[in-house]
């Protein structure tokens, strides 16, 4: 292990301040359950990093590593930078739709979101309950790996601490219903990785996810703009003053949805949840781009969710790790998917793959 985590367990902290004038001199009377874990595990908790207004768009003042002129991505932003620039081996965050895998790709590091409920997240502020989770931001696999084995819940499925496999995962490369809104290199970007993977010895079979999934984009906006509206409507009342135009149309937009559509919308994530259990049933995996493209060359948004959407629905294991570099030189992550409750097997295909790839850190950058 680069880092040595298992030796100095160091964290930037769980993004709970969110980055809003809202919460200027706010300090929480506890701290995260997730926080006091890695306390008892015997973590140093170095402090706590940036994150966006209320985990959701409008930016904090995190700015990429690779490119102060580029978005690091968010809402977990300043962790995923916190670990790209070397300021501390792993870090965590939350992801209510891309908080986790965007910014470690655009970041250029490990971001892994485990299955739902594997880490607890109670402690965290509420922005969506049916999809906050928690994740972790590392430089290698095997470190995410340990990371999440020892903040997992008592009574979940116990992760192993390592997560070497003898043989090729059988993998699916799926192109997802918003293909289209990726840019060319993050399409080559993946079609390189695809015959990377294969010339490494695994089979990965090119396959078209059911009609289903193209209501997924729909229903996760919906049940996050309502349960927005639920969770977050003290603080609008009090504080709207404070808040961002972006938040607050968004939890207008809410709190103006009708009941009926919010609750087909949790059925849909029911039969999406199901039918991609039914999906990766063959398969150790599936693969597929962890983003647009290369962090966009801003500082006034955090990026296109739009790649980690069906996977945050549904709940499952979610990694993505750093493959290559984009045209303007900044780090393009290829995104591993696997089936809810098998994150050591998730885990174990990304560390298969990493071992395909070189990619030097953001103090070795070219």
């Amino acid at each position: 292990m680069p880092i040595g985590v298992k030796d100095i367990f160091a964290t930037a902290g769980v993004p709970t301040e969110m980055g809003s004038p809202a919460f200027a001199g706010h300090i929480p009377d506890r701290s995260a359950k997730v926080i006091e874990r890695i306390k008892a595990r015997g973590a140093f908790v170095m402090g706590k990093t940036v994150t966006t207004e209320c985990a959701f768009l409008s930016p904090g003042k995190t700015r990429n590593p690779w490119n102060p002129l580029h978005t690091p991505g968010g809402s977990s932003s300043g962790s995923a930078a916190a670990v790209a620039a070397g300021f501390v081996p792993a870090a965590l965050g939350t992801q209510t739709n891309g908080s986790v895998i965007r910014p470690a790709a655009f970041c250029g590091v490990v971001g892994f979101k485990p299955t739902q409920g594997l880490i607890p997240i109670a402690g965290a502020l509420t922005f969506s309950h049916t999809l906050d989770q928690p994740g972790i931001f590392t430089r290698c696999v095997e470190d995410a790996a340990f990371l999440a084995a020892s903040l997992a819940e008592e009574g979940t499925t116990r992760l192993p601490e390592r997560c070497v496999r003898s043989t090729p995962p059988l993998l699916t490369a799926v192109k997802t219903p918003v293909w289209e809104q990726a840019g060319e290199d993050a399409k080559q970007n993946f079609r390189e990785n695809i015959e990377t993977i294969r010339k490494g010895g695994a089979r990965v079979e090119e396959v078209e996810l059911p009609e289903i999934f193209s209501h997924a984009h729909r229903a996760i906006r919906t049940i996050m703009a309502v349960e927005s509206a639920l969770n977050l409507e003290e603080l609008h009342r009090k504080q709207a003053p404070l808040l961002s135009s972006t938040l607050k149309d968004f939890i207008a937009e809410g709190a103006d949805a009708r009941a009926v559509v919010y609750l087909q919308a949790l059925m849909m994530r029911l039969a999406l949840q199901d039918e991609l259990d039914r999906f990766l049933t063959k398969y150790d995996a599936l693969i597929t781009p962890p983003a647009t493209g290369e962090a966009p060359a801003t500082l006034e948004q955090t990026g296109n969710p739009t790649f980690c959407s069906i996977w945050s629905l549904c709940g499952v294991p979610a990694i993505t790790i750093p493959v290559g570099f984009g045209p303007q030189g900044l780090p393009l992550g290829l995104q591993i998917v696997g089936p809810r409750g098998k994150d050591g097997r998730t885990l174990s295909s990304a560390h298969w793959c990493e071992g395909l790839f070189s990619f030097p850190s953001w103090m070795e950058k070219p």
